[in-house]
């Protein structure tokens, strides 16, 4: 009899231990994925469409791992995951690079909260947490880098496209434009109408050329 009670308190502890390593596990899963959304991403881009993708795909990607850690699975089970959830495709939208960044980022969240070995405490992995937010928000925010902007414009002065007037037609189009145009690229003149289409390039903070962020899809 007092076998049997020691077994049943001993499953008990062992369940106790269980279920306060996942309730650690994924609070700060939680906590993380939420610095990272909401307090990095959002803050910058207002999508609430992605913000809820974000968390759905960590919180999914994290309880497929913890749940099924326990069975006797190989090292590249991780690895596989990751590149099965890596080669999703949004079929309704095109997804932005930078959103294509925080995508993977939090799958990792996810496979990392929920297999790292925590044989010496939590140390490891809250450190790896904190260098994953670190890097994010030093990237994002703390270093600013200036992004090449391009326009596409109709231009009536065809006489400035000679390479001897480069200067003057930079000029011409800072003034026109408003704009800090360092070069162009000529696409079409039309010398019927003395007209040149051609897109101007300008460095500014933001990346206001959509096109240049968002990857083409292919087609079917």
């Amino acid at each position: 009899m007092l076998e049997t009670n020691d077994a049943v308190k001993e499953v008990l502890a062992g369940s106790t231990h269980n279920f306060l390593e996942f309730a650690i596990r994924f609070g700060l899963n939680f906590f993380v994925i939420f610095v990272l959304v909401r307090l990095i991403y959002y803050p910058i881009r207002k999508n609430r469409d992605f913000l809820f993708t974000f968390f759905l795909f960590n919180i999914i990607n994290f309880l497929i791992c913890y749940l099924l850690s326990s069975a006797q699975l190989k090292m590249g089970f991780a690895f596989g995951l990751f590149a099965i959830f890596s080669i999703l495709r949004y079929r309704t939208v095109t997804v932005p690079v930078r959103e294509m960044g925080y995508f993977f980022v939090s799958v990792t969240l996810g496979i990392i909260n929920a297999l790292t070995g925590t044989e010496d405490g939590f140390w490891l992995l809250a450190s790896a947490n904190i260098i994953i937010l670190a890097v994010a928000w030093v990237i994002d925010f703390g270093i600013t880098i200036t992004h090449e902007n391009s326009k596409e414009v109709i231009y009536d002065r065809v006489d400035l496209l000679g390479t001897e007037k480069q200067n003057e037609l930079l000029e011409d189009l800072k003034k026109r434009t408003g704009l800090p145009v360092h070069r162009v690229e000529i696409l079409k003149i039309d010398f019927l109408k003395d007209i040149v289409r051609m897109n101007v390039f300008y460095n500014a903070v933001k990346n206001e050329s959509p096109s240049a962020a968002i990857g083409n899809d292919d087609e079917d």
